[in-house]
C-alpha cells in the first residue's frame, strides 16, 4: 500500500532534484556526487578534530566523553546543497521522502570509511534523538526518527523510537552558547525501558551534530540506563 500510495502521489506531485531541478528525484546522481561524502572518521574534539582508524572514536584529548564516537558523512558549512537537504528534511513543506536520500548518503559513508562490517552493527539498537511533542506534531514526523527506520532496514539492525524520550520543553539550542547548551539539556532526557538497551551498543541519530550537547546528554542517560557503549550518527557535522 504504501508503494502504490508514493506512486500516486509521484504521478500528481512529482519530485524535482533539489540541487539542479532535474524532474523525478529529490536528489539526482550528479548532484550527489558534487556532495563528497566523507572517507574517514573522526574524533569528537571541537577543534581540529583527528583523523581515526573505522574501530576508535576519540583520541586522547577527548576520551572523557559519554559518546563513544560519531559517524557522519557531511560536512555541513561548506556545502549549499548540504544545508538545502535537511533544511528541506526539517522545515516546510517537509519533505519526508527526503529520509531515503539522506539514509543512502550516510549508508555510502558506512562502506566508504569502512563502517560497514557485521561486528561493528552486531548486539546493537538505533535510537533516534527525540523531539519536543510539539515539534513532532507540527512537523508530524522526527526526522532523525525517519532516518533511524531506514538505516535499520538495511543495517538489519533494531531500531527503538520511544524508549529515549523527552521530557522537558527547553529553549531551542542554537540560540544558545555552547555552555549554556549543556545546561539546557539537563534533565530533558529519559529511559522508559532500561531493559531493551542493556547491554547493547546503542546508535543514537541525528542530523546534524553541532556542539555534540544533546548527543552527549542522550549517551548520559542511556549509559546510566545500562547501554555498553553509545555512538552518534549524523547526516551532517558542523564544524
Amino acid at each position: 500500500m504504501d508503494n502504490i500510495k508514493e506512486f500516486f502521489l509521484e504521478l500528481l506531485f512529482p519530485s524535482f532534484c533539489l540541487g539542479c531541478k532535474k524532474e523525478g528525484v529529490l536528489l539526482c546522481q550528479d548532484c550527489k556526487a558534487t556532495l563528497e561524502i566523507s572517507e574517514y572518521n573522526y574524533c569528537l574534539c571541537s577543534q581540529n578534530p583527528l583523523r581515526l582508524p573505522a574501530f576508535l572514536g576519540t583520541c586522547s584529548r577527548c576520551t572523557g566523553r559519554k559518546l563513544s564516537g560519531l559517524y557522519f558523512a557531511l560536512p555541513y558549512k561548506e556545502r549549499f546543497l548540504t544545508r538545502k537537504l535537511i533544511y528541506q528534511f526539517k522545515y516546510e513543506p517537509y519533505l519526508k521522502n527526503l529520509s531515503k536520500v539522506l539514509a543512502g548518503v550516510l549508508l555510502e559513508h558506512f562502506v566508504l570509511a569502512k563502517n560497514a562490517s557485521a561486528n561493528i552493527w552486531e548486539n546493537s539498537v538505533l535510537i533516534p534523538v527525540p523531539l519536543q511533542i510539539k515539534k513532532q506534531k507540527d512537523r508530524g514526523y522526527n526526522q532523525a526518527q525517519e532516518i533511524a527506520k531506514e538505516l535499520g532496514q538495511t543495517l538489519n539492525v533494531p531500531f527503538i523510537f520511544d524508549n529515549l524520550v523527552k521530557i522537558k520543553t527547553t529553549a531551542p539550542q542554537m540560540e544558545l552558547s555552547a555552555k549554556e547548551r549543556q545546561g539546557n539539556l539537563v534533565g530533558a532526557f529519559a529511559i522508559k525501558n532500561p531493559a531493551q538497551i542493556a547491554g547493547k551498543k546503542v546508535f543514537l541519530v541525528d542530523d546534524v551534530y553541532t556542539t555534540g550537547s544533546t548527543m552527549e546528554e542522550c549517551a548520559r542517560i542511556l549509559k546510566e540506563a545500562g547501554a555498553k557503549s553509545v555512538r552518534g550518527i549524523a547526516i551532517a557535522r558542523e564544524g
